[in-house]
């Protein structure tokens, strides 16, 4: 459902050249959970805004349900639900009104919006405050509607960006039974978070993403292998590593 191929991403900041992604190649399969880890700055936002089709790389290529994403192809982002950190809500809405708004902005019918406000107003519990104006819900209540916004239109593909952040352990447990859901209804989630061990306990599949090079993925199990460590905080550190000798490397001899 999701192919990223060859990305290559750069910006130019303050007069120097950043490369952001470094031919970064991985895919995500429908009911899976695909794990793009890394510490800030290793390019995981870059990456899912590609997927996206909000940016477009230097070279390389995204797509989503073999649709080619870029800024010419909103089509493909109908097939996209979005959850990130940064999301927020109409303060002057209600819950209910500010879901079927976003379903109307996907062209959903009426009939069959309600149907799904409905069904996820249960699934996520929603009832005690879908009207209410969401200026006056707690953060955790506010990110259940968040959750909800991103399945009105029924995407099959999920991108979550750092969903838990700033949560407390009754809302994170709220986004990992949300993630569950997802999986069960067969979508291709790509979860992008530097929480390690959140992404332990949600993810079939990882990418371990350090200044734009992915330098690991595949299972818990294939990674332990490749890198000799059990946790993915050795991985980590592990992978920086890595990373370092691979730079130095290429600064002492050509590549």
């Amino acid at each position: 459902m999701i192919v990223a191929h060859n990305l290559i991403k750069q910006f130019r900041w303050s007069g120097k050249i950043i490369k952001a992604l470094d031919d970064v190649s991985f895919g995500v399969n429908a009911g899976e959970v695909f794990g793009l880890l890394g510490p800030n700055g290793a390019g995981k936002t870059t990456t899912l805004r590609i997927v996206m089709g909000l940016l477009k790389p230097d070279s390389g290529f995204a797509e989503v349900g073999g649709q080619r994403a870029g800024p010419e192809s909103p089509a493909v982002r109908a097939h996209i639900g979005m959850v990130s950190t940064n999301d927020g809500v109409y303060p002057w809405l209600t819950a209910r009104e500010m879901l079927l708004y976003f379903a109307d902005l996907y062209s959903v019918p009426l009939d069959l919006a309600k149907r799904r406000l409905r069904e996820l107003t249960d699934k996520l519990e929603l009832s005690a405050f879908i009207d209410q104006r969401c200026c006056t819900l707690s953060t955790g209540q506010k990110q259940r509607v968040i959750l909800a916004r991103g399945l009105m239109h029924d995407p099959p593909v999920m991108l979550l960006d750092e969903p838990t952040r700033g949560l407390d352990v009754v809302g994170s447990q709220t986004v990992f039974e949300f993630i569950a859901h997802l999986k069960e209804m067969g979508k291709a989630v790509l979860l992008s978070t530097h929480r390690l061990d959140e992404a332990e306990r949600v993810c079939d599949r990882f990418g371990l993403l350090h200044r734009g090079h992915l330098m690991y993925t595949g299972s818990l199990e294939e990674i332990r292998q490749a890198t000799g460590q059990r946790h993915l905080a050795s991985m980590f550190l592990t992978m920086m590593r890595d990373s370092e000798l691979r730079t130095e490397d290429s600064t002492c001899s050509p590549a």
